[in-house]
């Protein structure tokens, strides 16, 4: 798995996307060979994914949303990791 640091930019992977899917009733990922169904934290996480953000970015969003979650940081780092092996996302590392 890759290092992930919070200075990192995620992005979706070409042919990637997130949409909400009536029939599955929730979030999912839509890649060319089918889909993934997405919790609820996946679905947080990656509405936040916009080529703009870099993952400190978004894990200052997700602490400030939800306070009493004791900090996200590194079950954040690990989504990320998870979703970059899963081929979902890409990183823009900083220049």
């Amino acid at each position: 798995m890759i290092t992930i640091t919070e200075h990192y930019t995620p992005m979706f992977r070409r042919g990637y996307r997130m949409q909400f899917e009536k029939t599955q009733d929730c979030h999912v990922i839509l890649y060319p060979e089918g889909m993934a169904k997405l919790n609820d934290s996946a679905t947080f996480i990656l509405q936040l994914v916009d080529g703009e953000r870099t993952i400190a970015n978004i894990i200052d969003e997700l602490n400030t949303r939800f306070p009493d979650a004791g900090g996200v940081n590194d079950d954040v780092k690990d989504f990320f990791a998870q979703a970059h092996a899963q081929k979902w996302i890409t990183f823009r590392e900083p220049a």
